[in-house]
């Protein structure tokens, strides 16, 4: 059995998961904190987009924005000499396009459930903002953050539609276990396709097991500490 899509999977689902993890994180937090709904309610629903579509239309989009003749793509061409389309990075670009949303939305229910009370007694004492969110924000919100980012993991090891379109099928190159599976379907190669869906399988109950083991463990409020009557 040829292991590369495996290990092009895995490489592109931990490579995915920096950028979603950050940019889903930072998104939650504005979202969160917008006082106006309708703007909340418009920029939600272009960050949760990617979650509805079909994978491939979300490729397509990805492909006339990144593709050699679309504007990002032509620019990096153009002054770096770099080739995003139906290229190793188009895979990692196809995963986390389809997997910020689930990032993006655990992230921002975990942030939203955060006692507004302790945020506020935050506030009381001084605390900025942005040490409010990594002191007291982040902490309560870790079980449910810790959860998203499993579950976008396990998104883009699996995404196949907008890989598909922006990265193509290229052996050793973009094709990942979702694409190997297709192309041992096509192919008649049976065997092939079914050993690669029972490591799909595999990997699908470890995210399970590890969401299930994040769910045990309740995270505690943060405590603040004194130091000679100012907070430590």
């Amino acid at each position: 059995m040829d292991i590369s899509p495996l290990v092009i999977s895995l490489k592109t689902a931990s490579a995915s998961i920096v950028f979603t993890f950050f940019l889903g994180l930072f998104a939650a937090n504005l979202v969160a904190n917008l006082r106006c709904r309708a703007v909340k309610m418009i920029l939600d629903g272009i960050l949760t987009l990617p979650l509805v579509l079909p994978p491939t239309v979300a490729g397509f989009f990805l492909l006339i924005i990144f593709g050699v003749r679309g504007p990002v793509g032509a620019f990096f061409l153009d002054f770096f000499s770099v080739k995003i389309a139906f290229s190793w990075a188009a895979t990692v670009l196809a995963a986390a396009a389809i997997s910020f949303p689930l990032m993006y939305r655990a992230a921002r229910g975990a942030l939203e459930q955060v006692d507004s009370q302790l945020v506020q007694a935050a506030r009381t004492l001084g605390m900025s903002e942005g040490a409010i969110f990594w002191r007291v924000s982040l902490p309560s919100a870790a079980q449910g953050i810790a959860g998203g980012a499993v579950l976008a993991f396990a998104r883009g090891l699996g995404e196949f539609g907008a890989t598909a379109m922006i990265a193509g099928n290229i052996a050793g190159k973009t094709r990942t276990l979702p694409l190997a599976i297709y192309a041992g379907v096509a192919g008649g190669d049976m065997k092939a396709a079914g050993d690669y869906v029972v490591i799909i399988i595999l990997f699908s109950f470890i995210v399970v097991a590890m969401l299930n083991f994040f769910s045990m463990f309740p995270v505690n409020a943060p405590a603040f500490h004194f130091k000679n009557g100012k907070k430590a």
